[in-house]
C-alpha cells in the first residue's frame, strides 16, 4: 500500500526509536532522483532506528573496485544495472538494513519484486527546483556529465516517477533540514500500515488477495507488478462510480496506467444479456489488445459481468476484481466464479475465470447502507458454518464490531472468510466433485436462489435470501433428523442481531411453497430432476445432500409461514 504524506510542522521522533513490530525482518529501502537526499536521510534513519546503514551505490563501487562513472564508462549502464541488481539482492537477502539506493536501481522489474518481497519502500519525492539546486556540484554523476542538470532531471522524472510511484510510502520533501525531513520520513513509516495479503493457490494460476484500508489510492502500485503492461478498463455501476472512481482512477494514473471506464447502471437487472452485450461492445470499441486488463469495481454485480466480459472478450483478457461491499470482498470476488443471469434463472451463463488480483478495500465499506453490510455479512458467516466452527464462534464475539466499521477487524473477518473459501476452491476449482467439495459454498443458495427468483432480483439482496436460506437449510437438517434444532436457532439468533433477516416471516411477503419449489427444480444445482441442498449436521459440519425429499422441502418451507 502506497501513503503519501505531505508536510506535517509537529516533529516527534527525534530520539532513537526501535522499529514497530511489524517491521521484524524488512529492511528499509529508499528511493528517488539524484539529490532527493537518501543518503543523508538513511544515515539519520538507521541512527535512530538501531538498524545499520548501506549505500548501494557505495556498495557497488567496493565490490567493483571503482567508482560509479569509471564502471559506466568501462562496461556501459547495461552492465552497471546487472551489477547492481546482484549487489542488491545480496544485501536485501541479509539482516535488517536501511538502504539507500541510486537514482535508477528501482527502475529494474527484477530489483522492485525483490524490494517487495524483502524490504518497505521510501520514495523521497522532491520538486524539481529543489533538486536543480542540490545537485548544482555533481557533474561527476554519469548521467549529468556534458548535460543542462534542470533538463536531465525534468527527464528523469517523466520517466522515473510513475515506477517510483509503485513504492510503499512517498514522502514529498523540501528544503527542510537533514534532522527535520528524517523526522517526517520517520512518523510516516510509523503510521504505516502494510496491507494483509492471503495467497490462493490455485491449478491453473494463483493470485493475491489484498485486504486493507485505502488501497483503491494506491492500486497503480499494488497492480503494477500483475498487469506491466499498465493499460486497463474499469467497469463500475454510476452508484459507486461517484463514490469510488476518481481515488481508483488516481490510484492508477500515478503509476501511469492506461485507462478507460466503462459504466453500468447498478443493481441485479445489470447481470442480463443486455448489459453484458453493451459491456463487450464498449470493450472492443475502444481498441482492446489482448494484455488490456478489465477492473471490476464495485459489489458481486458489477464483478460477475466485468469478470464474464473479460473471460469471454477475445478469449480471456487480464481480470482484476476490486470489491466495494462486504458481500463481494468475502464471497463472490474470490474464487473465479463470473456469470449473468437469464429469465429462466440466477447466474445460468457464465464461466470459471481467475482474477489475477482481488484488492478489498475496507475503507469503501464506511459508504454501504446497514443492510447492504448485513447481507454481505451473512456470506462471510456462512464460511464458519460451513466446515470453521471456530470462525463462527468468533463472529458471534466480533460480529457486532465488524458491523460498527472497526477496519481492523473487518480485515481479520475477510480474510479469514477469503482462507476458507480458498481452501475449499482449492479442492475443486470448477465444481466437479460430484459431492461436497466447492458446492459446500453454496449453503442456504438453494433456498435463495428460489427466493430472489420468486421475490425479482433486486427486490431482496442475495446476502439476505442467503441468511433466510440458510435457516431453512438448518431447519431441514433438524427435520431430517440431522442435526439438533438449537443449532439453527443460534444461526438464526446470531444472523438476526447483525440486522439481517433469517426468517421468511421476516420478509413480510406471501409467498407459496409449491412455487419456490419450482424454481428449486430450475436451479443449475438440481441433478437428475432431484433437488440437491447442502445440510449440515451441525455448526462447521455442512455436507451435500443429492435426495432430499419433496416433501420433507414443503413441510419446512409451510412450517415458516409458506402457502401451500
Amino acid at each position: 500500500m502506497t501513503r503519501n504524506v505531505g508536510v506535517k510542522e509537529s516533529v516527534s521522533l527525534q530520539e532513537s526509536c526501535p522499529p514497530p513490530d511489524w517491521m521484524a525482518g524488512y529492511s528499509i529501502v529508499l528511493v528517488g532522483l539524484m539529490g532527493a537526499g537518501k543518503t543523508s536521510i538513511g544515515r539519520r534513519m538507521a541512527a535512530r532506528l538501531g538498524l545499520p546503514f548501506r549505500d548501494a551505490d557505495r556498495e557497488i563501487e567496493l565490490a567493483a573496485g571503482c567508482t560509479i562513472a569509471e564502471l559506466f564508462e568501462r562496461f556501459g549502464e547495461r552492465e552497471f544495472r546487472d551489477g547492481e541488481r546482484r549487489v542488491i539482492r545480496r544485501l536485501l537477502s541479509g539482516d535488517p538494513m536501511v538502504l539507500a539506493f541510486g537514482g535508477g536501481a528501482f527502475m529494474d522489474a527484477d530489483t522492485r519484486a525483490t524490494v517487495r518481497r524483502e524490504a518497505i519502500s521510501i520514495w523521497l519525492r522532491c520538486r524539481l527546483p529543489v533538486l536543480v539546486r542540490r545537485v548544482a556540484n555533481r557533474s561527476h554523476r554519469p548521467l549529468l556529465q556534458g548535460q543542462d542538470h534542470e533538463q536531465v532531471l525534468q527527464r528523469l522524472m517523466t520517466v522515473r516517477h510513475p515506477v517510483y510511484a509503485e513504492a510503499d510510502i512517498v514522502v514529498d520533501c523540501s528544503d527542510d533540514s537533514p534532522e527535520t525531513t528524517t523526522t517526517r520520513v520517520l512518523e510516516a513509516l510509523f503510521d504505516f500500515r502494510p496491507p494483509r495479503r492471503l495467497s490462493l493457490a490455485l491449478a491453473g494460476a494463483g493470485y493475491d488477495v489484498v485486504v486493507g484500508e485505502d488501497l483503491l489510492t494506491s492500486a497503480g502500485a499494488l497492480l503494477a507488478p500483475v498487469l506491466p503492461q499498465k493499460r486497463a478498463v474499469v467497469v463500475t455501476d454510476t452508484t459507486v462510480a461517484a463514490l469510488h472512481l476518481p481515488a481508483l482512477l488516481r490510484g492508477l494514473h500515478a503509476t501511469a496506467f492506461e485507462t478507460r471506464t466503462v459504466t453500468v447502471p447498478p443493481g441485479e437487472t445489470s447481470k442480463s444479456l443486455a448489459s453484458y452485450g453493451e459491456v463487450v461492445d464498449q470493450l472492443l470499441a475502444g481498441g482492446m489488445e489482448r494484455r488490456t486488463a478489465v477492473i471490476a469495481l464495485g459489489g458481486g454485480v458489477v464483478g460477475d459481468l466485468a469478470g464474464f466480459a473479460a473471460a469471454t472478450t477475445l478469449r480471456g483478457l487480464p481480470f482484476v476484481q476490486v470489491p466495494t461491499t462486504l458481500l463481494a470482498q468475502v464471497d463472490s470476488s474470490v474464487g473465479g466464479k463470473t456469470g449473468i443471469n437469464t429469465r429462466q434463472g440466477k447466474n445460468l451463463l457464465g464461466a470459471f475465470y481467475q482474477p489475477r488480483m482481488v484488492l478489498a478495500d475496507t475503507a469503501t465499506l464506511a459508504t454501504l447502507p446497514q443492510r447492504e453490510m448485513a447481507a454481505g455479512y451473512t456470506e462471510m458467516a456462512k464460511a464458519g458454518l460451513i466446515g470453521d466452527a471456530a470462525f463462527f464462534t468468533w463472529c458471534e464475539a466480533n460480529g457486532a464490531a465488524v458491523m460498527a466499521g472497526d477496519r481492523d477487524v473487518q480485515a481479520e473477518a475477510i480474510l479469514r472468510a477469503c482462507a476458507f473459501k480458498a481452501q475449499v476452491v482449492g479442492n475443486d476449482e470448477r465444481e466437479e466433485k460430484p459431492d461436497d467439495g466447492r458446492a459446500l459454498l453454496n449453503l442456504g443458495h438453494t433456498f435463495a436462489h428460489a427466493l430472489e427468483a420468486e421475490l425479482g432480483y433486486g427486490t431482496i439482496l442475495h446476502g439476505e435470501a442467503v441468511a433466510v436460506g440458510i435457516g431453512l437449510a438448518f431447519r431441514l437438517s433438524a427435520a431430517l433428523g440431522l442435526c439438533a434444532a438449537a443449532d439453527g436457532e443460534r444461526v438464526i439468533a446470531h444472523l438476526t442481531s447483525v440486522g439481517v433477516p433469517a426468517e421468511l416471516a421476516q420478509l413480510n411477503r406471501r409467498l407459496s411453497a409449491g412455487r419456490l419449489i419450482e424454481d428449486m427444480h430450475r436451479d443449475k444445482k438440481t441433478r437428475d430432476g432431484k433437488l440437491t441442498f447442502i445440510l449440515a449436521r451441525g455448526i462447521g459440519q455442512a455436507f451435500t445432500r443429492n435426495d432430499v425429499p419433496v416433501e420433507a422441502v414443503e413441510a419446512v418451507l409451510r412450517d415458516a409461514g409458506c402457502e401451500a
